[in-house]
């Protein structure tokens, strides 16, 4: 006969499996694009409690099920729960995705409908686990595939999984100690006397737990014995993804294949470097020239020149440009693997305590570092750089036919796969400009005005005939810098504008303030820093940055000239035009800051109504539930007493006397495993002073052992049975 484990031990390792679901959860917040994880955490928290409960299923489903139509209300309805409108938005929601559901659109999707199957999973597995951990006492294989899923999360993504896994460890030993111990409770048919008074057993399991855990931080650690098998794993990927080898998620950071560009990213913000800086710039790495319709390539391979730290000859610009001379300080995390020089516009001198030689390739911007004919790797370098300010007046006047033959024939190259309409939109933006820096401006600030949006998650990878410009100006219109540059240099290409892909980094993130002007600020540059942008070539001046990134800033400085009248002429039509785009944008600013604050406020009120609409809910919820649990018994024994009076069978008495013996249980009258039936009636009849429970157990062993079922008798127990019942729970 097996023991019934008590209730504080099996809700002691259903705890164990809640914690190992955690696991799971945690990361999700990380590696997707989730917002508002507490709240799913709650819900979490609340499946596994009335599962850990024992509540039955026709209680416990609607009780999470309101769960999941609070948490769907609170998040994205806007109508007041359950009205009319309310209901008519869930239909259309859940009408438009099943369509694409079924159409195979994972992209179209809407957030509800994914946060209902996320909550729709949480419920599921706290039943599952209850099942697997409670009913089956089957822990090994949720504990491996935790691990599984943990080792695979630190392995290619941005999640560091090394304190979730000594967590796992500790909570899946508990687990499985507890579940084979209970195992064996079952099997030996050991009595609990000795388990309610002391927690002994507890003590080597914790003990055992412990110890391991402690000798397997402390213990000497091998390095890796194998090869890292991620870059072969990813190369094998890339290799046979064919056509879509695009379209997995990545890291986001600073990369050298660009032949194949789309797909989605995921943020990473390890630290590449903190620079010591007096203002913000670029930080170039290279820059690329042939674009191939699907990425970028350069067209000649690259041809380093060796020198010295001392004197630097990369000047992207004229020497006619204003520039003003800094010095900027770099200073390299350790497991940063950054073999190129990371260098603002303007680099002039590079020095660092290491002895090296600078290999600069100026075909394509791109400076590395040798020592003993071996390239090295400078963990930290102070670079001199003349930092430009191009005049705006004097890029305005710049010639297409002063370009540069090699420049043009060079910097104006294009697929002859491209789409016609790319040319034609590049066309229309910019008829009405009449020189280089305008139409630059035009294409530049294109994107924002027409609807683009910047995003690094759901972003597709043009198929095998599709160019990947065409598919981001004309298809998805969503992306990240890559596809914003990119965009910007070919429309520019294609109206005989020289211009060219450049790569790097951002200013990074001020992490300590200068005490004075003059002081140095320290920014740190993360991964999530890495950046393209765009250099458009202007005869006399040289190479100049453009950005038309959504939610990024130029950090080229720009002024005008005011040499003599008509440039104060220019300056003035120059100013207005600013102070009108100014005031047009401050305009703009200040409706979309009334728009937003009035949606806002509007959201807060809906909100408002919500909760205080939920508050009522949940109480009357609450209310109903508290009563239901209170008078379960008599609810209970009221429609098996109906039963018995209505079919007077051997299977309802039988359901009958079993639930007078979980009803005795419950007030704290157990039979004893070694007791009879007809012993534990004695008992029952001595506490209530009565006789109904022998003539109960009378009928129901002739029932079970002689198959004996006498109707008549069955209406006199039954009764006998309901003032029994009235007695035990008054």
């Amino acid at each position: 006969m097996k023991r019934k484990i008590p209730y504080i031990y099996t809700s002691l390792l259903y705890i164990c499996a809640f914690i190992l679901f955690l696991e799971w959860l945690y990361p999700v917040n990380q590696i997707g694009d989730v917002a508002n994880m507490t709240v799913f955490i709650l819900y979490t928290v609340f499946c596994f409690f009335i599962s850990m409960l024992g509540v039955k299923w026709w209680l416990s489903m609607p009780l999470k099920g309101l769960g999941l139509i609070l948490i769907i209300d609170s998040l994205f309805m806007a109508a007041p729960m359950l009205s009319r409108r309310w209901i008519e938005q869930l239909l259309v929601e859940m009408a438009f995705n099943l369509n694409a559901l079924f159409a195979q659109q994972w992209y179209e999707l809407t957030p509800l409908f994914r946060s209902v199957l996320f909550l729709l999973l949480i419920w599921m597995l706290s039943y599952l686990l209850h099942y697997w951990f409670i009913v089956m006492k089957r822990v090994f294989v949720f504990v491996l595939l935790t691990f599984v899923y943990l080792c695979l999360l630190d392995t290619f993504t941005p999640y560091e999984a090394d304190a979730a896994i000594v967590r796992t460890f500790i909570v899946s030993f508990v687990a499985l100690g507890m579940s084979n111990f209970f195992k064996e409770i079952d099997r030996e048919s050991v009595h609990f006397s000795w388990l309610k008074k002391t927690p002994v057993w507890v003590i080597p399991l914790v003990g055992v737990v412990l110890f391991s855990t402690l000798i397997g931080y402390a213990a000497p650690k091998f390095n890796p014995q194998w090869p890292d098998p991620v870059p072969f794993i990813q190369s094998a990927a890339e290799n046979a993804g064919g056509p879509d080898n695009g379209s997995g998620i990545q890291k986001v950071g600073y990369g050298e294949d660009d032949s194949r560009l789309g797909g989605s990213f995921l943020q990473d913000y390890t630290p590449v470097f903190q620079a010591a800086a007096k203002d913000e710039h670029y930080w170039r790495v290279e820059t690329k020239d042939v674009y191939t319709g699907k990425g970028w390539e350069k067209s000649v391979e690259p041809q380093y020149e060796l020198m010295s730290g001392e004197r630097i000859g990369m000047q992207t610009f004229s020497p006619s440009v204003e520039t003003e001379e800094f010095d900027t300080m770099l200073d390299f995390h350790d497991d940063s693997d950054m073999e190129k020089l990371v260098y603002p516009y303007g680099i002039s001198q590079v020095t660092s305590e290491r002895d090296f030689y600078l290999r600069t390739d100026y075909e394509h911007g791109e400076i590395g570092t040798e020592r003993d004919g071996d390239s090295v790797k400078l963990d930290q370098y102070t670079i001199t750089y003349h930092s430009p300010s191009f005049a705006i007046d004097k890029l305005r006047e710049a010639r297409p036919e002063d370009d540069p033959e090699a420049i043009k024939e060079r910097y104006t190259q294009l697929p002859e796969s491209l789409p016609e309409r790319v040319g034609e939109l590049a066309a229309d933006i910019t008829e009405d400009d009449d020189n280089r820096y305008d139409s630059a401006r035009s294409i530049e600030s294109y994107f924002g005005r027409n609807g683009f949006t910047y995003q690094i998650n759901n972003v597709p990878v043009p198929e095998e005939d599709q160019d990947y410009v065409d598919q981001f100006l004309f298809d998805s219109k969503v992306g990240y810098c890559d596809n914003y540059s990119t965009s910007m240099v070919v429309m520019l290409r294609s109206l005989d504008i020289p211009a060219r892909w450049a790569k790097g980094f951002t200013s990074g993130k001020v992490i300590e303030n200068g005490d004075t002007t003059d002081d140095y600020d320290i920014y740190e540059v993360t991964n999530a820093n890495a950046h393209s942008w765009v250099e458009v070539y202007f005869p006399g001046s040289g190479w100049v940055p453009f950005e038309p990134t959504q939610g990024f800033s130029n950090l080229t400085d720009f002024h005008m000239n005011m040499d003599d009248i008509e440039q104060d002429s220019a300056l003035d039509s120059e100013e207005e035009e600013a102070i009108a785009q100014g005031q047009q944008e401050e305009v703009l600013e200040e409706d979309d800051t009334e728009a937003a604050t009035a949606q806002n406020n509007d959201n807060t009120e809906n909100i408002d109504i919500n909760w205080w609409y939920v508050l009522i809910v949940v109480a009357v919820a609450v209310l109903i539930v508290f009563f239901i649990y209170r008078t379960r018994f008599r609810w209970r024994t009221a429609y098996l007493f109906w039963k018995l009076q209505r079919k007077k069978d051997a299977q309802t008495f039988q359901e009958a006397y079993h639930y007078l013996l979980a009803l005795l249980k419950h007030k704290g009258l157990f039979k004893n495993p070694d007791q009879t039936l007809r012993e534990f009636a004695k008992r029952v009849d001595f506490r209530y002073s009565t006789t109904a429970m022998h003539h109960l157990t009378r009928h129901y062993e002739q029932i079970l052992y002689k198959n004996e079922m006498n109707s008549e008798e069955t209406i006199e127990l039954s009764q006998l049975w309901k003032n029994l019942m009235k007695q035990i729970m008054a």
